[in-house]
């Protein structure tokens, strides 16, 4: 699996000891209020979303990285691509995803996890596309996306939540323009 240095962080493969600080970050209300339906997941669930991300690199040849700060090696939160299966509309588009845990929200974290990961996209994987899916009022994610240079494609709604969505995109020719 590749790692990403960044001025501020590494993106990398996942470790054991990921395992408590990402269930902490999982188990915040308010950093999944815009994930699915906002529920929270325990220890057990993050414990299948790491062993499917690490799938999803065996199987696709990307997938989420862990984030970890430089500075002082802490866990901060994930960044990566996968595929959005839970919206069958826009497979098989690859979709960008970050989550950081609350206290690494405002300091510019998740732009420079998303730009790293958007250049490895179409530059290191050779996508000739990149998705991003929001809640329509999820306004931090929204910055960082138009931080990506992506532009609105269109507005959905979940299939199982039934929340609107709203799907940015860019493709390599507006990457690098």
């Amino acid at each position: 699996m590749t790692e990403i240095r960044t001025p501020r962080l590494i993106l990398r493969q996942w470790s054991d000891d990921d395992l408590v600080p990402l269930s902490e970050i999982n188990a915040d209300p308010e950093v999944m209020r815009w994930i699915d339906d906002g529920s929270v997941r325990d220890l057990e669930q993050t414990a299948e979303d790491i062993e499917r991300y690490e799938e999803e690199w065996d199987e696709e040849g990307f997938g989420i990285f862990a984030v970890e700060l430089i500075a002082s090696g802490e866990l901060i939160g994930f960044a990566g691509l996968s595929v959005p299966e839970y919206l069958p509309e826009v497979v098989p588009d690859v979709e960008i995803d970050w989550r950081l845990g609350r206290p690494f929200w405002g300091q510019g974290y998740a732009s420079e996890a998303a730009h790293a990961v958007l250049e490895f996209a179409l530059q290191d994987r050779g996508l000739d596309k990149v998705v991003a899916i929001t809640h329509i009022s999820n306004q931090g994610a929204e910055n960082v996306i138009g931080k990506l240079g992506m532009t609105e494609e269109r507005e959905t709604n979940h299939p199982v939540h039934d929340v609107p969505l709203r799907i940015w995109a860019i493709d390599l020719t507006e990457y690098e323009a």
